[in-house]
């Protein structure tokens, strides 16, 4: 462990942090201060979509610091325009808000739900409907509509307006709709919540309820987004097109920026001065937007994640999914959960003496997210890590 980790730190405690110090990243690898390299299945939680330092995105990131970095949205920025034109190009959006994490997305597309309902419909309604489990953000709305009750311990009172029920449970759901209902927002994968993608017929059910109901249809693409699931956006796996659908993580290639898309008929409830964000969309952000959307949609990246997510499964089913500390192997694309019977934590910190960097999803699944560009080499060499350690069982744990 380096000298700088063993000193006390002026942070704020608000990380279990590991003790590794990582300094340097390309493709798959990254090092740390003591020269250890490691494979890296995190991503920085599904945020490096293209691998660490990717070319493109360097040089556009460097264009971009030698022209300009900051102006006020009270002026038109190039870069935004185009990063918005796009996103809308290639989604079912019409309209793009840019702000710099996907906390805000969330917080914007929730502020947008309710001013549509009650400055355009007319109705009053506020009330959002989320599921449990699910994770939204650590702002005071987002930890709110999260459906987990970790993140909402000392933080009292919480903000009015939210309604959990139990994903794919078609009568709670129908029973927490009422004349207040504003909108429902899902991932469609619960990443954070143990990597549960959500049952197409539910889904379905849900647009059903939308219609019937005048609600708005919220997706929170914080983290399935661009490419991760195997399409550019999960919605599309569904067939469905919401009516506003967030973005961050690999929206920027690790560069700070976040995303709120909607419909067009919705734009007239964000009027001038209704919501803004110094940092949102700057020309730094955007040219690093743009950057990324042409690689991921113009190579069609996603279609790579797809077949190497199906490779990564097929090898963990076939290497240890008979292990009877393995209950299930699932996930969509290229975030992938290995449930098991007992709680991670120490697992993960022996993958890292290994060299491989995974993450949880709740006390009992290790999730792996490697970049979309992961070789079926640097695959193998994550689940022999995997393979061996659980082998080894219970001396890794």
């Amino acid at each position: 462990m380096s000298e700088a980790i063993q000193e006390a730190s002026p942070l704020f405690p608000t990380y279990a942090r590991y003790p590794i110090a990582l300094v340097k990243g390309e493709g798959s690898w990254l090092w740390d201060d003591q020269g250890n390299k490691y494979l890296d299945f995190m991503c920085g939680i599904a945020v490096t979509n293209l691998g660490h330092a990717p070319v493109v995105i360097k040089e556009a990131l460097k264009k971009q610091l030698d022209e300009l970095w900051h102006v006020s949205n009270l002026y038109h920025i190039p870069n935004q325009e185009a990063a918005a034109r796009l996103l809308t190009e290639n989604s079912c959006a019409d309209r793009v808000f840019f702000s710099n994490s996907g906390a805000e997305a969330n917080e914007a597309a929730i502020k947008l739900a309710r001013r549509y309902q009650q400055k355009i419909a007319d109705n009053g309604r506020y009330e959002i409907i989320t599921f449990n489990k699910s994770f939204h953000g650590r702002t005071l709305a987002t930890l709110t509509a999260t459906g987990q009750d970790k993140v909402k311990e000392g933080f009292l009172p919480l903000p009015e307006g939210f309604r959990h029920v139990e994903l794919h449970d078609v009568q709670a759901l129908e029973a927490a709709i009422t004349d207040k209902t504003a909108a429902i927002m899902l991932e469609l994968v619960l990443a954070e919540g143990g990597v549960h993608p959500v049952d197409p017929g539910f889904v379905q059910h849900i647009v059903t309820l939308c219609k019937q109901h005048g609600l708005l249809l919220i997706i929170d693409e914080i983290q399935t987004g661009m490419g991760r699931t195997g399409k550019l956006f999960a919605y599309e796996h569904y067939g469905i097109e919401p009516d506003i659908f967030t973005l961050a993580k690999g929206l920027g290639s690790g560069f700070p920026v976040g995303a709120m898309l909607a419909k067009e008929y919705l734009a007239e409830a964000f009027s001038a001065g209704s919501h803004g964000s110094t940092f949102g969309g700057t020309p730094i952000a955007t040219a690093v937007v743009k950057a990324t959307v042409e690689a991921i949609a113009g190579g069609k990246l996603f279609d790579r994640a797809a077949e190497a997510g199906d490779y990564l499964r097929a090898q963990l089913q076939d290497k240890i999914g008979a292990n009877p500390f393995v209950t299930d192997i699932r996930g969509k694309g290229l975030i992938v959960g290995i449930e098991c019977t007992e709680p991670v934590g120490q697992l993960v910190i022996e993958a890292q003496k290994r060299g491989l960097l995974v993450v949880t999803a709740g006390p009992n699944v290790i999730r792996l997210l490697p970049n979309l560009l992961v070789s079926h080499e640097e695959i193998d060499q994550a689940v022999a890590i995997i393979s061996a350690m659980l082998a080894e069982l219970p001396a890794a744990v």
